[in-house]
């Protein structure tokens, strides 16, 4: 295994022991603190009052639009990052200096163009 690779799958077998130790000990705490209880018990609401609607309700297909585009526009950030830490040094090397910006202001006009589809499609209007 090469070297550079060893701290990624450490940190990766880290995380999946984490995550499955989390699980487990969720899952015997949960067994544990239901026994004896009465069904309400376990409801999200323990005060008394009733609940006003099913908890399983849907959704508008706005809220699932909103959420997508926010993944979108997250990930253009998630992109940038790299770009502004690596820029500075590309542009010592002349060859480079044109490759990185271009490529960047292609990825951002892209990324612009699918703003202003999202805006004439009304899709940032809560409203409608």
């Amino acid at each position: 295994m090469s070297d550079h690779l060893l701290p990624v799958f450490l940190q990766l077998s880290v995380a999946i022991l984490m995550a499955a130790g989390i699980l487990f000990l969720s899952w015997i705490l949960g067994l544990r603190t239901t026994r004896g209880r009465r069904p309400t018990d376990l409801s999200p609401y323990e005060c008394g009052v009733p609940l006003f609607e099913e908890a399983g309700k849907r959704f508008s297909v706005k809220f699932y639009l909103v959420a997508m585009l926010f993944i979108l526009f997250d990930v253009e950030v998630v992109f940038l990052y790299p770009w502004a830490v690596v820029y500075k040094e590309m542009l010592a090397k002349p060859e480079m200096r044109d490759v990185i910006f271009v490529s960047m202001l292609s990825f951002l006009g892209i990324l612009f163009v699918g703003y202003i589809y999202a805006l004439k499609k009304r899709a940032f209007d809560w409203k409608s």
